[in-house]
């Protein structure tokens, strides 16, 4: 059975995160102490809000570095994944910087409402045991902000622009839609997480 832990972010989607795993049958303490968040087999970084207010909240319980140090599978969710790249244009803040690039925010136009909320079709871009399963499905986002697409990419998805929906980079993974609120996908997600090696 998997150890993993929730970092607490401050996102308020904690509980519904540790709800999805809670029917995988997955426990999903939320901790934001550094000695555990190492020891744990998994790790997931939650987020809803804002990128500055998820680094700053990591900022204050010292865990900046310690999450870039981590060797074992991590996955950042929605703001959690945003804070994983270098750069968000939100509030122009610095980020975490371990998978290369910038969040940028999503532009508007006729038809194409920003924030991005609802359900859109996830594309495959490369082949990745965390994208099995997922080509093709249906996940639900809500954001503003989105990375582009690039070679870290597995899965991308339209909203007046392609971006990226799920991306990876040595072990640390991103998943821009919302897991806990994405059905089967967002099941399948979460399993296949558990299923990586630490």
């Amino acid at each position: 059975m998997p150890n993993l832990v929730l970092v607490d972010s401050g996102g308020s989607n904690l509980g519904s995160v540790q709800a999805a795993l809670e029917r995988l049958g997955v426990d999903a303490p939320v901790t934001g102490d550094a000695e555990r968040i190492r020891a744990a087999s998994h790790v997931l970084l939650p987020g809803v809000g804002a990128a500055a207010v998820a680094m700053a909240r990591l900022r204050e319980q010292g865990l900046v570095e310690v999450i870039r140090e981590l060797r074992q599978p991590v996955l950042g969710v929605c703001v959690g994944m945003q804070i994983l790249f270098e750069h968000s244009e939100e509030s122009d803040t610095p980020c975490l910087g371990v998978i290369p690039g910038s969040v940028r925010r999503l532009q508007a136009s006729p038809g194409v409402r920003v924030p991005h909320m609802g359900w859109n079709q996830l594309q495959q871009r490369i082949e990745h045991p965390l994208a099995q399963g997922l080509h093709d499905a249906h996940a639900y986002f809500v954001h503003s902000f989105a990375a582009a697409v690039t070679e870290s990419t597995l899965l991308s998805a339209d909203h007046g622009q392609s971006f990226a929906a799920l991306v990876v980079r040595g072990n640390y993974h991103g998943a821009q839609f919302h897991p806990e609120r994405s059905a089967n996908a967002g099941a399948r997600l979460l399993e296949n997480f558990l299923g990586l090696g630490g």
